[in-house]
Formats: C-alpha cells, sequence, structure tokens
C-alpha cells in the first residue's frame, strides 16, 4: 500500500540520473555515498542539548565550551551542532566567538559544523564566518514560500548545506502522507525553483515517541521510517536525519528499553535510507545483542506489528529494569472473575493488566460502551464509596484515574468505530454530567484544579479542562458550545479573586443558569459568600478541597433535590454575608496618620546594622538540585494531596498513615530521578541593596539600576494594651536617623521543565504523576527559597554567620530576620512583585515571567524581600481602611481603582 503511494506522488527524475552526493567539509572533507556509515552528529554544543554547555555560554567561559566540542570530536561525532538559542544570551554574539574560536582549533575544526537556530540572522552570521562547506539546521515552509524560497537562496549563496524540517505553514508533518507531502513539495521548490544541488538537501521527517499509550501514535515510528524509504526512492540524491532519543521518550528512566529501541530504531531507519542523525553512543545497544524477548517486544512497537505491543513492552520494561515488583508480588487474585479483575486493578490502581482484561471484556459485551459503563463504572462505583467513606484517599483516587484513562483509552477506537455503523450512538455519553474547570486569566497554578478533576473524572463526570490563564470570554463561550452543568473555577493569586467576581456578573449577564464551583488557595468561604454569590442568581459553592467536590456536584446535578439544596446555600451565605459584615462593623480602626502615629518603634542609636560582604545583584545558574533535598517542608506535600498531618508523624498516623507512606515513597522515587536525570531547572537571582524608609511606610532602595521605593501597607485596626500598628517599613533605618541600612529581594524557581515532564506524564494517562511533579516542584522552590536565606544569613549579608540551625529550625524560621513576600499577609500587594523584577531583572537574568495577573511562571517559583533586623517579625496586615488604600495607591501613582485590585481579597474594610 504505501509503494502504490509512492509511485502516484513520484517525481520525474530523469534529468537526475546521475548519483550525487552530499560533500561537506570542516579543515577535512566529508564524501556522503551509499558506502558511507550513518553520520553521528553530535548535538552537545548545542545549549538546548547541554546545560553545561549554556552554562559556560553564559559565564562566557568559551575555553571550556571548546572542550566540550572537541570532546565530541574525539568521541566520534562526524559532524557538530551548535546551537546558541536561548533567551539569556545573545545568540548571534555568541555564534560568531565560538565558530571563530573553533576555527583557530585544528582538532575541532576538521570536521564540519552544523548552524542551528531558530532565528535567520544568527544562521547567516554564522555563515558569513564558518569556514568549509557546513550544513544549516533548518529552514521549512512554516512562515510560508516567500520566505522559504529567500532563505534558500542565501544559504545556496553561501555554499551550505540545508535540513529541511517537515513543517509547513498547516504545522508540523506527524503522519505518513504529511511527512511526503511537504518533502516532495519543499524538493520541488528548491530543485526546481531556486535550483538548489539536490545533494545538499537533508530532510528531518520529525521523530515522535511511540509506546506512549495514545492510538494516535502508534504509527510514528513506522511512518518516519517508511517515509524516509518515500523520500530517498522519490527525491533524488538528497539525505535524511532526525533526533533518534525522541523515539523512546515514553521509557525514560529505563535505559535498557531506551538503548535497544534506538538500536531498533536505527536497524530499520538506516535500511529505509536515513543516512544521519543526532544519536549518543552510550544509548545504543548492539542490536545482535538485544534479547530476544526484548527485541521482539521493541519491534513490535516500532514496526507497529501488534494492537497491543505497547502493553506487552510496558509490561517486559518493568522486568528489564530490575526492580519488578512482579518477582514477589502475589499475583493470585488475577485468577479470580473478570469483573473482580477489573474492580481490584481500579481500587489498587494497577494499570498493567487493565488494557488485557477490558479486551476480554470488551469481546464479551455486545457494544464496547457496555464495557465503560458496566465493568469500569462498577469497579469504580467501589472507589467512590471506599473514598466517600473514607477508606480510600485522595492519592489513590488518582492512581485510580490512571487505570481507569488506560482503559478507555484502549476502548475508545472501537467506541468510535460503532459510531461510525451506529451515528445514534453519538447522541449520549451516558456521563454524570459535564463540567468545564480552568484557572483564571493571569494565573498559573493547577494542582488543586487537576486533582479536582481527576476526582470528577473517576465518578463518570466528563471534564472539559481549559488549562490555566483562561480568559473569561473563552470560559463563557466553551460553557456554550460544550453545554456544560457546572463550571469550575480555581485560582491562587489575589488578582484572581476579582476574575471570578467578573465571570460570576458575566454569567449573570448572560443570563446563566449552571451553578458556579469556586477554589484555590485564596479563595474563601467568606470571599465566595461576600463578593461572588451576591453577583450570579443560582448556586455559587466554595469547595476547599477536593474530596467535597463529588459530594457537592452530585447534589447541584440531582434533579429531584436540586432547588432545596441551592435554596439552602443561598440562605447559608446570606447568613453567613450578613454576619460577617456585622463583625467587621464592630471593630475600630485607626486614620493612616494615627496608625503610623502608633508605628512599632527601634531604638536605631542603638540598633546593630550589618553591612552586606556583597552588595549588588548575584545570578545563580543551573543550581544542584540534590542540595535542597534536605530542605524540603514535607507537611505542604501531603496537605496538597488532602492528607493532613505533620510530616514525618502522618506516616504513622492511624487514619492516613498507610496511604501517607505509600504517597512518600512514590514522591521519593520520581524525586529521586528528578534529580539523578536533572529533569527540572533551578535558578535563582538575588540582591542586597542600600536601603531607608522614607516618607514614613516607604523603603528607598539604591542600587545599580538606579533608586527603587517599596511601598508598604501598616494596620489600621485599634490595638489594646499600646500594641504598635506595624508595617515591614519599621524595620529598615528612616533617613532622618542618619544610619545606612540594608534590604535584599530575590527570586527562586525550580521550574523550568515541569511543564513539559507534566504533559509527558498526562500524555500517558498519568494523572497521578503530573500532579505529583508538580508538588514536588513546589516543594523543591520552597526548599531553594530557604536554602538561599540561609546562604545570605551566612555569607552574602553575613549578619548570622555562626548560625547553625537544623531543617526543623529552619522550617520554624527560628533565624534571625524575615524573608515575606507580596501578596502575603504582612505585604497583600501584588503590584511590589513589578518593584522586585525591575531591581534584580528577573525575567533576563533567569527567565522567570509575571503574568497579567502577577503570578510567576513557571508556577514553582518564589520570591520576596529579605529583612536582617533582630527585631523584624511577620505579622498579618488585616484590614485597611479606604484613606490607607487612597494615599498608597498616590505614592504608587496610580489609580484607586487600580490600587485596590492587587490587595488580598477582603481586606478593605
Amino acid at each position: 500500500m504505501i509503494e502504490n503511494k509512492s509511485q502516484n506522488l513520484s517525481t520525474d527524475n530523469s534529468q537526475l540520473s546521475t548519483r550525487r552526493y552530499l560533500k561537506l567539509s570542516g579543515l577535512e572533507p566529508m564524501i556522503v555515498s551509499a558506502e558511507t556509515n550513518f553520520i553521528n552528529v553530535g548535538e552537545r554544543t548545542n545549549v538546548a542539548g547541554s546545560r553545561k554547555f549554556l552554562r559556560l555560554v553564559k559565564e562566557e567561559k568559551f575555553d571550556e565550551a571548546l572542550d566540550i566540542a572537541r570532546h565530541q570530536v574525539e568521541g566520534g561525532a562526524q559532524v557538530i551542532d551548535i546551537n546558541m538559542d536561548d533567551g539569556l544570551i545573545d545568540g548571534k554574539e555568541a555564534m560568531v566567538r565560538f565558530l571563530n574560536l573553533i576555527m583557530a582549533e585544528p582538532d575541532i575544526a576538521r570536521v564540519p559544523i552544523m548552524i542551528d537556530s531558530s532565528k535567520w540572522d544568527i544562521i547567516e552570521a554564522g555563515l558569513q564566518v564558518v569556514q568549509g562547506k557546513c550544513v544549516v539546521n533548518s529552514i521549512s515552509l512554516k512562515e510560508g514560500e516567500e520566505e522559504f524560497i529567500a532563505h534558500a537562496k542565501k544559504i545556496k549563496r553561501y555554499g551550505a548545506a540545508v535540513i529541511i524540517m517537515a513543517f509547513d505553514e498547516v504545522g508540523q508533518a506527524d503522519n505518513y502522507e504529511r511527512r511526503i507531502e511537504i518533502s516532495k513539495r519543499s524538493y520541488d521548490i528548491l530543485v526546481n525553483q531556486v535550483n538548489f544541488p539536490p545533494e545538499d538537501i537533508i530532510f528531518d521527517l520529525n521523530i515522535f515517541p511511540v509506546a506512549t499509550g495514545m492510538e494516535e501514535h502508534r504509527k510514528n515510528a513506522i511512518d518516519f521510517i517508511e517515509a524516509t524509504r518515500w523520500v530517498r526512492e522519490n527525491l533524488p540524491h538528497c539525505s535524511v536525519s532526525g533526533g533518534v532519543s525522541n523515539v523512546s521518550f515514553s521509557f525514560r528512566g529505563n535505559n535498557p528499553v531506551r538503548e535497544a529501541m534506538h538500536s531498533v530504531f536505527l536497524y530499520h531507519a538506516i535500511q529505509a535510507g536515513m543516512n544521519m542523525g543526532i544519536v549518543n553512543p552510550a544509548m545504543l545497544e548492539v542490536y545482535d545483542d538485544i534479547p530476544k524477548d526484548l527485541l521482539e517486544r521493541v519491534e513490535d512497537v516500532i514496526l507497529d506489528r501488534r494492537d497491543d505491543a505497547t502493553e506487552r513492552l510496558l509490561d517486559f520494561a518493568e522486568t528489564v529494569v530490575g526492580t519488578s515488583k512482579e518477582k514477589t508480588a502475589d499475583l493470585s487474585w488475577r485468577e479470580e472473575p473478570l469483573q473482580d479483575r477489573i474492580t481490584r486493578a481500579l481500587v489498587k490502581g494497577i494499570d498493567q493488566y487493565i488494557v488485557e482484561d477490558v479486551e476480554e471484556a470488551r469481546q464479551a459485551a455486545d457494544k464496547p460502551i457496555e464495557v465503560i459503563e458496566g465493568n469500569l463504572m462498577t469497579g469504580m462505583n467501589v472507589v467512590g464509596d471506599l473514598f466517600g467513606s473514607g477508606k480510600m484517599f485522595l492519592p489513590q483516587v488518582v492512581k485510580s484515574a490512571r487505570v481507569m484513562k488506560k482503559a478507555v483509552a484502549h476502548l475508545l477506537p472501537y467506541i468510535e468505530e460503532e459510531k461510525k455503523k451506529n451515528p445514534q450512538l453519538a447522541q449520549g455519553n451516558g456521563s454524570a454530567g459535564k463540567v468545564l474547570m480552568a484557572t483564571v486569566k493571569g494565573d498559573v497554578h493547577d494542582i488543586g484544579k487537576n486533582i479536582v478533576s481527576v476526582v470528577l473524572g473517576c465518578n463518570n463526570y466528563e471534564i472539559v479542562d481549559l488549562g490555566v490563564m483562561v480568559p473569561p470570554e473563552k470560559i463563557i463561550q466553551t460553557a456554550i458550545d460544550e453545554q456544560v452543568d457546572i463550571i469550575g473555577l480555581s485560582g491562587l493569586i489575589t488578582p484572581s479573586l476579582d476574575e471570578m467576581v467578573f465571570l460570576a456578573k458575566e454569567m449573570e449577564r448572560r443570563n446563566f443558569k449552571v451553578p458556579l464551583l469556586i477554589g484555590g488557595a485564596t479563595t474563601s468561604k467568606a470571599h465566595t459568600a461576600v463578593k461572588i454569590d451576591p453577583q450570579y442568581k443560582n448556586a455559587v459553592v466554595h469547595v476547599n478541597d477536593a474530596s467535597r467536590a463529588v459530594t457537592v456536584v452530585g447534589d447541584l446535578l440531582n434533579k429531584r433535590s436540586n432547588q432545596k439544596y441551592v435554596g439552602e446555600l443561598k440562605e447559608d451565605y446570606e447568613k453567613f454575608r450578613e454576619g460577617f459584615l456585622k463583625r467587621t462593623k464592630q471593630k475600630e480602626y485607626l486614620s493612616i496618620e494615627e496608625a503610623r502615629k502608633n508605628k512599632y518603634s527601634i531604638d536605631w542609636s542603638a540598633s546593630e546594622i550589618v553591612i552586606p560582604n556583597k552588595l549588588g545583584v548575584q545570578v545563580i545558574e543551573c543550581f544542584d538540585l540534590k542540595k535542597l533535598e534536605s530542605y524540603i517542608d514535607w507537611t505542604p506535600f501531603f496537605r496538597s494531596w488532602d492528607l493532613h498531618g505533620k510530616y514525618p508523624t502522618i506516616l504513622t498516623d492511624e487514619v492516613v498513615g498507610e496511604q501517607a507512606t505509600s504517597l512518600f515513597e512514590d514522591a521519593k522515587q520520581l524525586l529521586e530521578k528528578v534529580l539523578d536525570q536533572k529533569l527540572l531547572k533551578a535558578k535563582a537571582v538575588y540582591g542586597l541593596f542600600e536601603a531607608n524608609t522614607v516618607d514614613h511606610d516607604d523603603i528607598e532602595i539604591t542600587s545599580d539600576n538606579g533608586n527603587f521605593k517599596f511601598r508598604t501597607l501598616r494596620q489600621q485596626l485599634k490595638k489594646h494594651a499600646a500594641k504598635p500598628n506595624f508595617a515591614l517599613a519599621d524595620f529598615i533605618a528612616p533617613k532622618e536617623s542618619g544610619k545606612q541600612d540594608y534590604m535584599g529581594c530575590f527570586c527562586v524557581t525550580t521550574g523550568f521543565g515541569t511543564k513539559e515532564l507534566a504533559d509527558a506524564f498526562e500524555a500517558d494517562h498519568d494523572d497521578y504523576n503530573s500532579i505529583m511533579i508538580k508538588a514536588l516542584a513546589d516543594r523543591l522552590a520552597e526548599a531553594f527559597a530557604e536554602y538561599l536565606h540561609k546562604k545570605v544569613r551566612k555569607e552574602d549579608w553575613g549578619y548570622a554567620s555562626e548560625e547553625e540551625l537544623c531543617n526543623d529550625e529552619l522550617i520554624k524560621e527560628s533565624y534571625k530576620g524575615i524573608r515575606p513576600a507580596p501578596g502575603y499577609p504582612a505585604c497583600p500587594d501584588h503590584l511590589e512583585k513589578l518593584t522586585i523584577w525591575e531591581i534584580l531583572q528577573v525575567k533576563e537574568k533567569i527567565g522567570v515571567e509575571l503574568t497579567e495577573g502577577l503570578a510567576m511562571w513557571p508556577a514553582a517559583s518564589v520570591s520576596g524581600y529579605y529583612f536582617a533586623n533582630p527585631e523584624a517579625r511577620y505579622f498579618g496586615l488585616g484590614k485597611i481602611k479606604e484613606d490607607q488604600v487612597k494615599d498608597f495607591a498616590q505614592r504608587k501613582n496610580v489609580d484607586f481603582e487600580y490600587g485596590k485590585k492587587w490587595l488580598s481579597p477582603n481586606i478593605l474594610d
């Protein structure tokens, strides 16, 4: 069948009948002929492929970077790929500088260079300085034919070969037909219009992962191999390349299987005509040395020879790792009746045999949908009952969801086929209801939302997950288009609460009838009752943990009891609102002028101020995450999974101890993999500056970037017994004291790489580890903040150089000084993050950005201030009066409503 398609698309190549070979050169020539072995491209001089190389380039240690290039050549790389595409690097300058240095090193310059960049100005700068005949990586039809032709003409004029990505205006080629369509179109343009030498054309046909568990990925490898065969047979004289490690991404962490997959893939791809590519020789097994049982299963996957190829390889992979639980596991349950096996797999979260069992159920059923509505839902009802009765806990339910997703993924193709034969089946999906879930605009946090989605999904609710930073118009329109039964909103930062209020108003304006769920760290029953509920006539419910979600949604969608339930909700929120407002009015507040007179006073004449050892901004790149393991505070980790208790005693708790221990073991395993394989990237930027308090509540900072002001807020509640009204500015010496004081600020992140890992887990139907990696990244970020604060206290500032505290003492904040953060109780104003970002140049130096809602991205990031005075303490601002908000907005040079928007919820009395 493939041969027929090849004939239909063949090119008339009569004028190209004489074989022509790709010729490249450094100081020495390289002719890629039919007799040439596979050309291995070294990628360690690519900032995206080597963290070490990236660090050396950023630190301008080009002599050490040259050693990486030298080691590649000595290790057998026949071409070296050089890429300088990084947001914190001047790519053009770095490319020219590094190439010039390479050209002066004969032992490196003897091999051809591959100039790799997504930016044309960097490519052209490299072409202007490289010697010999190089390769450009890459151009494509992504931006249309005009730009493609213009770049190709310039590459031809420079005398270079070129890699053509299988990418056009529609997108990446992800199947056989698209690969050959784009390749033929690109080839015809280059050869017939540009008169580009066909032997100088190298196609990268996109190597994608296989064995992901997704039906559409089954043919990724064989489609590449057959497209390679077609290209080499129908597009004369060109070459085919690719990044081989992509094919095994599903088995990251299992090197024996990955090595076998690379070898098998290359064996067949080279036979089909692939003649060059990026391969790590250390990740290759000799084809003939691959154990026969592993070889059979890998080839089944690569060549798509069996419908159950992925499941068989997954099962076998456990035994290859050498840590398979199957060796000691009790498998007597596998002899039980089919329904019992399916139920056990769902309850215990065992996904190893679920595809085999649901396939048996499918063959016994009249329709494949009956397996979901019958066998699987019977099992999930048991899960729901156990969860509802407190006999199962959230992490177990998320594991159950992983099993359910794999089962449904196996059945979906059969269900779709059945719908084609019987269209009326498509009219109903048998779900308990459709729930839209979204993290609102400007906010990037989604762990809680994802957990609720999984729990509801386990109870047969269809989930429409819009992800993070979702604008209100998209939420509204999707709710209409999908005809959802409930809308669930999530948010962590203060501005998210205003987004929720706006959405409630918009739903009322658009005459919506569906209930609205509110959840997230900053949300509360108080804010929901006072701010959101009055804006929407239908049900508004605050859901404070995932365990309540199923019951709440069930009550809201129960047609028989819905009206009574909603009526009781509205009545409860109205009473709560009245009581809340009444309590607030009973409290007495000072004017801002009176509060300032009652500020916390430090005797600055007697106070010792330590001059920092290192003033100015410091940057930490590619920090070793292993240093953070001992700084992790695990208690919040368990809380994020709805397991409440303090670590380590939670591990022996009578109620949740067993599940907490199991969760902790899983977390430690994934953490070990993250640390060993450096799957996440940690960065930090921090600075210590001269500072003084000015104008009562402002802190003036002097830095190399200029002078800045942090505006602080002051408590206004009337105190008893001469207790002061605190503001953070009280802990910095006022300018009129004549004392020079100091202050610091920082931003740390461990979030780079988290999204990619989470997405990969989700693609493999593994919500459990997708949520786990985000929770671990958050813990590592907090650990990094703790580690850095300790470093600042002992070294950079040095005011606590003799400090020796254990991790428990660090968690209890037993040290001298504080590190409050914008948006938190002592300084509940998110706008101050902008000043931190400006002083430290956070985005430019470490790549952490602020969303329009002033959330940090990546989400696993922490920022804040450093105060060193021994009298500095944490406090809660409490409620403040309108006079201070007006004063505050005036000091920040913003209008009142805008200034109020960025304050924590319900802070304004």
